[in-house]
């Protein structure tokens, strides 16, 4: 190894001895290489063991996911015109929020699964659990529609929102559900065991959204230094929870008595 201070111009590195085969005399490195000046990189990145040329890029007054919707076409049309071999990667913040993206939805997927069978394991029964999330959709649209009208992106924090409003929503509905079965089984028509079941579970339901609501305003707004980032999971919590308790009240008691209908002749109900 030929220390670098020996290497500090084009005669010196032409003068480093190279040893030959055992016995004989070493060689100059100029007798047996050609050796000109030229240019290269002074920092070589690689990426996958392959060289790369990284060109690096910030947003600044849009959404990451916006510039990234744009720079998708114009990759596109450059992939066309590289040459054998070379490909373009996207890298940075971009392949970051995909893999949260997909890693967030996918929890989401899983968390009403897996909620829908622990109801299952609870109520014994396949029907009930599905009327139980059957509020969950609505709590989905009032997550959009609260982001839509706050002009606020589908971010990271905003699916964390989506993920702790499956659980709430859930309680409420199960309270309502529980109530209209247990009616249904002392003899009560389901109509009417799901118009009691609305009345009579209407406050804790609406205390238990409404306490929830309150906790997330000051997050929604976004108060203090850096509140901004964790101002969509406030607003997706209040959006899905607002729309996830008017369908636990109104529509889940509904599914509910479609779903348990029976036939009409010899059945009684009760009228409220």
């Amino acid at each position: 190894m030929t220390p670098q201070y020996r290497m500090d111009s084009v005669d010196r590195l032409g003068a480093i001895p190279i040893a030959g085969a055992s016995g004989a005399r070493p060689q100059m490195l100029e007798a047996l290489t050609v050796m000109s000046r030229g240019q290269g990189m002074a920092v070589v990145s690689h990426y996958n063991v392959q060289p790369v040329v990284d060109i690096f890029g910030t947003v600044q007054g849009r959404d990451l996911g916006g510039v990234a919707r744009d720079i998708e076409p114009i990759i596109r049309d450059m992939e066309k015109a590289l040459p054998r071999g070379a490909q373009i990667i996207v890298r940075g913040q971009i392949e970051t929020m995909n893999s949260s993206f997909s890693g967030l939805l996918a929890g989401l997927a899983l968390a009403i699964v897996l909620v829908y069978l622990l109801i299952v394991v609870n109520f014994q029964s396949w029907l009930d659990p599905f009327i139980i999330i059957s509020a969950l959709p609505a709590a989905l649209a009032g997550i959009v529609w609260m982001l839509f009208l706050t002009h606020t992106t589908v971010s990271v924090p905003a699916l964390t929102g989506a993920i702790m409003c499956v659980g709430v929503a859930t309680a409420n509905s199960i309270l309502v559900v529980s109530f209209a079965k247990d009616r249904v089984q002392e003899g009560v028509g389901p109509l009417v065991a799901a118009v009691e079941a609305g009345f009579s579970r209407f406050r804790p339901v609406v205390m238990t959204a409404l306490a929830m609501i309150v906790g997330m305003v000051p997050m929604a707004l976004g108060f203090g230094e850096g509140g901004e980032q964790n101002a969509p999971l406030g607003r997706a919590v209040i959006g899905g929870l607002t729309v996830a308790t008017l369908a636990s009240l109104f529509f889940v008691p509904a599914v509910f008595a479609w779903l348990h209908r029976a036939p009409t002749a010899g059945v009684t109900e009760r009228r409220v």
